[in-house]
């Protein structure tokens, strides 16, 4: 869900539960966690609400994890802070300039 520091984030398990979860040392400072990132928690068993970072899976893993049907159908890949871009966001298309052949044979 989100990063809140020293060493900290936020997310929301497969179970449906938010869970704070601390990255490990030896995952810290050396794999990058961004909110949208597929990561692998391990569950405490004195404390239900909170979580340990084991392991982050790459984009390609993530995929062949969803291909294979271990994360549910309605779990977005690559979805990153800004979530992605959808057919519905008003002006996505103006960045860009179309030229046709005449425009260029000008230049």
């Amino acid at each position: 869900m989100r990063m809140l520091g020293n060493g900290r984030c936020e997310a929301t398990c497969i179970d449906g539960v938010k869970r704070l979860c601390h990255i490990r040392g030896k995952m810290h400072k050396k794999v990058w966690i961004a909110a949208g990132d597929i990561i692998l928690v391990g569950l405490r068993d004195y404390q239900d609400d909170k979580a340990d970072v084991i392991l982050k899976y790459m984009p390609d893993e993530a995929r062949l994890l969803k291909a294979y049907g271990e994360l549910p159908e309605n779990t977005r890949l690559n979805e990153g802070i800004a979530g992605g871009l959808d057919e519905e966001d008003e002006g996505a298309g103006d960045d860009y300039i179309e030229f046709e052949d005449e425009d260029i044979d000008k230049i």
